[in-house]
C-alpha cells in the first residue's frame, strides 16, 4: 500500500510538467506551420531576368530561322524553338521583340531587350561591340532565277551584275569585299527585309540575292520552281546569341542552358525539324 501511494504522488507531481511539455510541442508545431518554407533558389540570378522573362530582339523576317506564321503574329523558326528550349532550362518565359536588323545591336546596347537572337553571324567587328554565345553554323548562298540564266557559280561571277541583299547582313560585307577584286563592280541593292530583296530577283531587277544559305535554300523551296541555289555554299560561320558586354551572368547562364539542351537531345531535334542538322556545333 505504501509503494502505491508514493507512485500516485509522483504521478501527480509529473502531470503539470507533462502538460507544459505538450503545450511547448504544440506551440513549436504552430510556429513551424506559420513560418513560410524557404523559397527555391531561382534558376537564373542574372539581373536581366529578374522579371522572369528573357526578352529577345530579332528581325522576324528571315525564314526558316525566324519568321511570322502566315497571317498571324506568331513567331516561329529555328531561333524561336531553340530560344524556348533554352528558356525552359532557365525557368523563364520568352518574349520576341521584332527589330530591324540594321539597328539591332544599338537597340541591344540601349537595353530595349536582353539579348539578340536573329541569325547573327559572329564577326570580329561585332565582337568588338557585343559578346556572343554560338549555337549553330551557316554559310552563304546565292539565290538566282530558275535555270541560272547568268550561269552564276561563285562570287566572282557576280561582278558586273546587280545583287539584292538585306541591309546590315554579313553578305553586304562579302559583296563589298568582292567589289575590290572586280574589274566591273557589283551593284549592291540593299533592302530592310530579306523578302524584299527576293522580290527584286523575282521581278528581274536583280541577278541574284545573297543570303545565309539556309534562308536562300528555304526561299528557293517556296518559290514553286521560280528560284534556285547557284553553286556551293560559302564556308560556314557561327550564329551567336548576342549580349551586352556587361551581361556576364546572363552569358554564363545561357551557355549552361544551351549545353543542357544539347545534352538532352532537344538541340538535335530542333535542327532536324528545320532541316538544319548540318549546322550543328556539337
Amino acid at each position: 500500500m505504501r509503494f502505491g501511494r508514493v507512485s500516485s504522488w509522483l504521478l501527480l507531481l509529473a502531470l503539470p510538467a507533462l502538460a507544459l511539455a505538450a503545450l511547448a510541442c504544440e506551440e513549436e508545431e504552430e510556429e513551424a506551420a506559420a513560418t513560410p518554407a524557404a523559397e527555391e533558389t531561382p534558376a537564373v540570378t542574372a539581373p536581366e531576368l529578374a522579371d522572369g522573362t528573357l526578352q529577345i530582339g530579332s528581325d522576324i523576317a528571315y525564314a526558316p530561322i525566324e519568321f511570322f506564321e502566315e497571317g498571324t503574329e506568331n513567331a516561329m523558326g529555328l531561333d524561336v524553338d531553340l530560344a524556348n528550349a533554352i528558356a525552359e532550362e532557365l525557368g523563364v518565359d520568352v518574349e520576341f521583340i521584332n527589330t530591324g536588323f540594321d539597328g539591332i545591336i544599338s537597340a541591344l546596347q540601349a537595353e530595349r531587350f536582353d539579348v539578340i537572337m536573329s541569325a547573327m553571324t559572329v564577326t570580329e567587328e561585332r565582337q568588338a561591340e557585343i559578346d556572343f554565345v554560338p549555337y549553330i553554323t551557316a554559310g552563304t548562298g546565292i539565290l538566282v532565277q530558275a535555270g541560272n540564266p547568268e550561269n552564276i557559280q561563285t562570287m566572282e561571277d557576280l561582278c558586273g551584275t546587280t545583287v539584292a541583299v538585306q541591309v546590315g547582313t554579313i553578305q553586304v560585307n562579302q559583296l563589298e569585299d568582292q567589289n575590290e577584286l572586280c574589274d566591273e563592280s557589283i551593284t549592291i541593292s540593299t533592302f530592310d527585309l530579306n523578302p524584299l530583296a527576293v522580290e527584286q530577283l523575282r521581278l528581274g531587277r536583280a541577278t541574284a540575292v545573297l543570303a545565309d544559305y539556309p534562308v536562300a535554300a528555304y526561299d528557293a523551296s517556296l518559290s514553286e520552281g521560280e528560284l534556285e541555289i547557284a553553286g556551293a555554299p560559302f564556308p560556314p560561320e557561327p550564329y551567336g546569341i548576342g549580349l551586352r558586354k556587361e551581361s556576364t551572368e546572363l552569358n554564363a547562364a545561357l551557355s549552361d542552358a544551351l549545353q543542357a539542351v544539347m545534352d538532352s537531345g532537344k538541340y538535335d531535334e530542333i535542327l532536324a525539324d528545320w532541316g538544319l542538322e548540318a549546322g550543328s556545333i556539337k
